[in-house]
């Protein structure tokens, strides 16, 4: 079968990038779980459930607009003897991919929830008149 890519449409010029982050964006797993929400007209907030990640163990870096967050936590399982262990304790790395204009503002951490807070700036608008000047004959 035949994978058709939205970026094919020969309308859509340009957007071969966009078409690699949606493919990117869909091999993340679940875990950490995760919200989105919009806290203003033009603010969101991302929260994870990083419980038993202190704020040491957490990284938050932003690349190419792509917000990238690492957690990964110390391996104290040489003192600890567990007889059941259902807290997931493994290293995880969520990405997600930031429009054009956002901003991340911050992060703070609050009872096992870590608040990543966006804000999106409005980009001006340009308009752009093409000048339509007379052919030149090509050799």
């Amino acid at each position: 079968m035949t994978k058709i890519s939205f970026a094919a449409h020969p309308y859509l010029l340009g957007f071969e990038q966009l078409d690699r982050l949606v493919e990117r964006s869909a091999r993340n797993d679940g875990y950490p779980p995760y919200n989105i929400e919009q806290s203003g007209p033009n603010a969101y907030r991302i929260t994870l459930a990083v419980a038993g990640f202190s704020e040491s163990e957490l990284t938050i870096t932003v690349e190419e607009n792509q917000l990238m967050i690492h957690g990964i936590q110390s391996d104290e399982a040489d003192t600890r003897v567990f007889l059941h262990r259902g807290i997931a304790a493994r290293q995880f790395k969520r990405s997600f991919v930031l429009a054009d204009g956002v901003e991340v503002l911050g992060a703070t951490m609050k009872n096992g929830l870590l608040h990543v807070d966006l804000d999106r700036v409005a980009p001006e608008t340009v308009v752009q008149t093409i000048k339509i000047s007379a052919t030149k004959k090509r050799d």
